[in-house]
C-alpha cells in the first residue's frame, strides 16, 4: 500500500505596483492653507491606492505636486520629476484625480501616453473610473481629454472676444498702468497723474531732441527716472525698473497717451484723456520709423550749406548749424555750435568755424581716399569693423526681445487655462491684455531689427566697388550744383567733427553711401568698363 502525503500548492507572487500619485493647480490660491487642494486630491489618490492592495499596489512616498501651474504645457516641475523617475524605471502606475490635472493638452498627453507604454506604466483617474491598462480605458481617456482641450481654446476665444470689444468701445481692459495714468479703483479706468505726465511729456520732448533712443535712456538713467511703479490688489509693489531701449520704445510708441486703445491693428478713440500732444506724438513715431529703416540717419542736402547736419563740436557734442554775416555786398559764412549759440560764446572753446576752408577740407579728404589705396583699405577696415559692431548689437537687441517674447507667450498660455467660464476673471483678462499690447509692439519691434541687420549687411562694400565710386568724384564734382554736391557729400560722409581748441577735424566716412554711389554709377557706366 501506498501512502500520499498531501502537499499544498504555493500560492502565486502578486506582483508589486509602484504608484505614484501626482496633483496640480492652476494657481496659487488657498496653497497657504492647512488642508488646500493639492492634499486633497493626493488624499483620493492615496485611498484608491490603498483599496488596491490586494494586487499589489504600493504608495511612493515621493510627492509630485505642482501648485500654481498650467496644465497647458509641461513646463512643471513635480512633472519633470515623475517623469524622470518613470525613465528611471520607479514607478510602475501614474494616478491622478481627473485627468486634466496631468494635462490639458491632447498633443502634450498623447506625448507622455507614448512614453508610459513604452515604459509599461498604467494611467488612472481615480473620480473618472478607467485604467489605460484597458483598450476601453484608453478610449475614454483620448474622448475625456479632448473636451478638457476644447474647454480651454473655447475659454480663450471667448477671452480674446471680450477683450477685443471692451477696446473698441475704447475702454480699459484691465493690465498693468502705464506711466503717466493710475487706475481708478472705483471705476477701473484710467486716471492721469499729474507729476507722471509730465515726466512723459519731457520723455517725448528729450526724444525729438536727440532723435535716438540710447542717448534717451543714458539721460533717463542719469536723472534716475524709472517705469511705472504700482501696487497690486494683494499689497506687493511691482515695476519700476530702468527704462531701457525696448521700454522706451514702447513708451514712445503706445497711443494711449493721446487718448487712444489698440487691439491688434486697430486704434480706437478711448475713454481716458490724453496727455501728449497729437502732433508731438506722431513727429515722434514718424522719426522712429525713419530710424527704423535708416539707422537714424538724419536727412541733409540743404543749399549752399555742405555740412549742415554733419559737423559738430568736439569739445561739447553739440551740433554746428550754418549761418553767416554780411559786410557790404559779400557774405561770411560759418558754422557755429548751437551750444555758444544759446548759452553764450563762453560756454565752448569752438564757438564757430568758417565755412568754405572746413568744406574744402572735407572734399579734400574725400578725393584723397579715392586717390590712396592705402587710405582706402584703412577707411574700408573701419568702416567694417563699425558694422560689426553695429550688427553685434542689433542681434543682442533681438536675442533679448525674442526671449521676451518667449517668457509672454508662454505667461499668456498659462493664464489662458486659468480663465473660469462664468467667473471673475477680471485680473487675468486684464494681465492678458497686457501682454497682447506687449507681444503686438515687440513683434513690431522685432522685424524692424531684423530689417536693420540685413541693411547694415547690405552696405558692405568691397575694395572694387569703392574705388570705382571714388574715382568718378573728381571728375564730376565741379559740374554738381550745390545741392548736388551736398548730396554727394552726405552719401559718402557719416559725420566730421570740429575742435575748436587744437583746429583738430576728424571725417567719418559712409560705407553705406558709397554703395549707394557705386549702383548710381554701374547704372550709367557700360558693363565693359566696370568689369
Amino acid at each position: 500500500m501506498t501512502t500520499t502525503k498531501y502537499r499544498p500548492e504555493p500560492r502565486s507572487t502578486v506582483k508589486l505596483v509602484r504608484c505614484a500619485v501626482y496633483t496640480r493647480k492652476s494657481t496659487e490660491e488657498g496653497l497657504e492653507q492647512e488642508f488646500n487642494s493639492l492634499d486633497a486630491q493626493r488624499e483620493a489618490g492615496e485611498a484608491y491606492v490603498r483599496s488596491q492592495a490586494g494586487e499589489g499596489w504600493a504608495l511612493n512616498p515621493d510627492r509630485y505636486d505642482d501648485g500654481g501651474f498650467t496644465g497647458g504645457n509641461t513646463d512643471r516641475p513635480a512633472l519633470k520629476r515623475l517623469m524622470a523617475d518613470i525613465e528611471a524605471d520607479k514607478v510602475d502606475c501614474v494616478i491622478v484625480y481627473k485627468v486634466d490635472r496631468l494635462s490639458r493638452s491632447l498633443l502634450d498627453f498623447a506625448q507622455m501616453m507614448r512614453t508610459f507604454e513604452e515604459r509599461q506604466v498604467s494611467f488612472v483617474s481615480v473620480t473618472q473610473q478607467f485604467n489605460t491598462g484597458t483598450s476601453m480605458g484608453r478610449l475614454v481617456l483620448n474622448v475625456l481629454l479632448s473636451f478638457a482641450q476644447f474647454e480651454r481654446e473655447i475659454i480663450s476665444e471667448r477671452t480674446r472676444d471680450k477683450i477685443a470689444a471692451t477696446r473698441r468701445k475704447g475702454k480699459w481692459a484691465g493690465g498693468h498702468p502705464v506711466l503717466g495714468y493710475d487706475v481708478d479703483p472705483h471705476g477701473f479706468k484710467l486716471v492721469v497723474n499729474p507729476a507722471e505726465a509730465d515726466r512723459v511729456r519731457q520723455i517725448f520732448a528729450l526724444y525729438l531732441e536727440h532723435q535716438s533712443l540710447l542717448p534717451v535712456v543714458r539721460e533717463l538713467a542719469a536723472r534716475g527716472w524709472a517705469g511705472k511703479r504700482w501696487a497690486t490688489r494683494k499689497g506687493p509693489e511691482r515695476g519700476g525698473e530702468p527704462l531701457t531701449r525696448t521700454a522706451l520704445y514702447r513708451l514712445l510708441t503706445n497711443p494711449v497717451y493721446v487718448g487712444k486703445v489698440k487691439y491688434k491693428d486697430e486704434v480706437h478713440d478711448g475713454e481716458h484723456p490724453a496727455i501728449v500732444d497729437p502732433g508731438v506724438f506722431h513727429r515722434t513715431t514718424a522719426l522712429l520709423r525713419r530710424n527704423g529703416t535708416t539707422g537714424g540717419a538724419p536727412v541733409r542736402g540743404a543749399f549752399g550749406s555742405l555740412l549742415k547736419g554733419l559737423l559738430r563740436c568736439a569739445p561739447c557734442g553739440c551740433a554746428m548749424s550754418p549761418t553767416h554775416t554780411t559786410k557790404g555786398a559779400r557774405r561770411y559764412r560759418y558754422y557755429a555750435c548751437v551750444a555758444a549759440q544759446n548759452r553764450g560764446r563762453a560756454s565752448c572753446p569752438t564757438k564757430s568755424v568758417p565755412a568754405e576752408p572746413i568744406e574744402q577740407f572735407v572734399v579734400d579728404q574725400v578725393r584723397g581716399v579715392g586717390r590712396d589705396p592705402a587710405v582706402l583699405r584703412g577707411v574700408l577696415d573701419q568702416t567694417r569693423a563699425l558694422h560689426a559692431e553695429r550688427t553685434a548689437e542689433l542681434e543682442t537687441e533681438e536675442r533679448g526681445l525674442t526671449k521676451d517674447l518667449s517668457a509672454w507667450h508662454r505667461e499668456a498660455t498659462r493664464l489662458s487655462v486659468q480663465l473660469k467660464p462664468g467667473g471673475d476673471n477680471g485680473g487675468v483678462v486684464g494681465r492678458l491684455a497686457e501682454l497682447h499690447d506687449r507681444i503686438g509692439t515687440v513683434d513690431g519691434r522685432v522685424k524692424q531689427v531684423r530689417d536693420q541687420i540685413k541693411s547694415v549687411s547690405a552696405q558692405l562694400v568691397n575694395e572694387g566697388q569703392a574705388t570705382r565710386a571714388l574715382s568718378a568724384f573728381d571728375p564730376v564734382w565741379g559740374t554738381l550744383t550745390p545741392r548736388e554736391q551736398a548730396r554727394v557729400v552726405g552719401l559718402l560722409v557719416e559725420a566730421v567733427s570740429f575742435d575748436g581748441r587744437t583746429g583738430a577735424v576728424t571725417v567719418t566716412f559712409r560705407p553705406a553711401g558709397i554703395t549707394t554711389l557705386a549702383n548710381e554709377l554701374s547704372q550709367d557706366t557700360p558693363e565693359e568698363d566696370v568689369a
